[in-house]
This record gives C-alpha cells, structure tokens and sequence, in this order.
C-alpha cells in the first residue's frame, strides 16, 4: 500500500496511476487523513443481451401508414436507389 499527500499526488499522479494499474493500492490522504483510493476500472466485458423490450412496446396505427409525400421523397431519393437499378 501507497500513501501520498495531496501535495505529492499532485506532482506524481502518472506514477501514482501506474502503481494503481500495476495492483498496488493507492491512497491519497490529507493531513495524515486517508481521503481517497486509487483504483483501475475494470471494464465490463460481458456481451450485451437484447430483447427486453420484447412484447412492452406498441405503436400506435398511425405509425404503420407512411405519409405518402414522404414516401415519394423516399422513392425519389439517390440515397435510396430503388431495388430495379
């Protein structure tokens, strides 16, 4: 364990990082006080799971019946080739 004054964290905060990353704790204290703890986020790594919505969500009619300007801005549209081209 590492106990750094503000002061000395403040000029050695790389350092004081590199130990956290390397295991060592890290403690960074004020007048002999310990205030905070240095320590490396662990990333969450687990694969992401969807489908919890499934059956919750429903729309409204309205949604299902596209503007028809709109449509055709679609249709018209270069960005959207039609599926003939």
């Amino acid at each position: 364990m590492h106990v750094s004054n503000i002061s000395d964290a403040k000029t050695h905060l790389s350092q004081l990082i590199n130990r956290a990353l390397a295991g060592d704790e890290v403690i960074i204290s004020r007048f002999d006080q310990p205030l905070v703890k240095l320590t490396p986020i662990q990333l969450d790594t687990t694969p992401r799971v969807g489908g919890q919505w499934a059956g919750k969500v429903q729309y409204h009619a309205s949604v299902e019946e596209m503007d028809k300007e709109v449509e055709a801005l679609f249709d018209a549209s270069t960005i959207f080739p039609s599926e003939d081209a």
